[in-house]
């Protein structure tokens, strides 16, 4: 059986790990959704503060069946039509054990298109009482004005099918303008609930 070290050390002789850089994440902005809106925008305090921000959304349960949850972002804080190229995967498995497998999923990646980026596949998001998504949107040095800007975004789906759903998207705002707000929203009807957080991740902590 292989010892596990640590910086080359039994454990058994490790009396003090290095520290954790003092990096922190800050909450700056909650947004709370106890009836159906039709969006969720985050058009403040998305500047050069941080290097990177983390939307943390929690529980979004449309109102209506089989919709995607969807998100854009904005350089003049009015208008969510920045173009975008990204790139989709999904991986899924089923209750009863059947269904694992991992695929790129053409239903979801854009090319050079300012319509809202999908986190899952159309209609892979139900109504159901106990249907919803939860998940992180990593956006990556939105004030910077030489480079595109970056995001990262993943999720898990639950819907009535008894599926685990786990897409993950990857791509950039094609400007070189700065990214002033995030707006969220189901493809079709309103979110009828749900919890979406904004942190400000400081360099350290990224």
């Amino acid at each position: 059986m292989a010892l596990v070290k640590y910086n080359n050390n039994s454990i058994s002789a490790v009396t003090a790990a290095a520290s954790i850089p003092s990096g922190s994440m800050n909450l700056i902005t909650t947004n709370t959704i106890t009836s159906g809106v039709s969006s969720s925008s985050f058009t403040s305090n998305i500047d050069s503060t941080y290097d990177t921000y983390m939307f943390k959304f929690i529980n979004m349960h449309p109102a209506s069946n089989d919709v995607s949850f969807t998100f854009n972002g904005t350089t003049d804080g009015t208008n969510f039509n920045v173009t975008k190229t990204t790139t989709a995967f999904s991986a899924y498995h089923g209750e009863g054990g059947g269904g694992g497998a991992i695929a790129y999923d053409t239903s979801r990646d854009l090319a050079q298109s300012t319509d809202y980026q999908q986190l899952m596949a159309n209609g892979g998001l139900g109504n159901g009482s106990d249907e919803s998504t939860s998940g992180e949107l990593y956006l990556f040095s939105p004030s910077d004005t030489t480079f595109v800007k970056h995001f990262i975004a993943k999720c898990n789906v639950y819907d009535q099918s008894d599926y685990s759903i786990n897409p993950y998207i990857a791509g950039y705002f094609n400007t070189t303008s700065a990214i002033t707000g995030i707006d969220f929203k189901m493809n079709s009807g309103n979110i009828d609930s749900g919890i979406i957080k904004m942190y400000g991740l400081s360099k350290s902590w990224a």
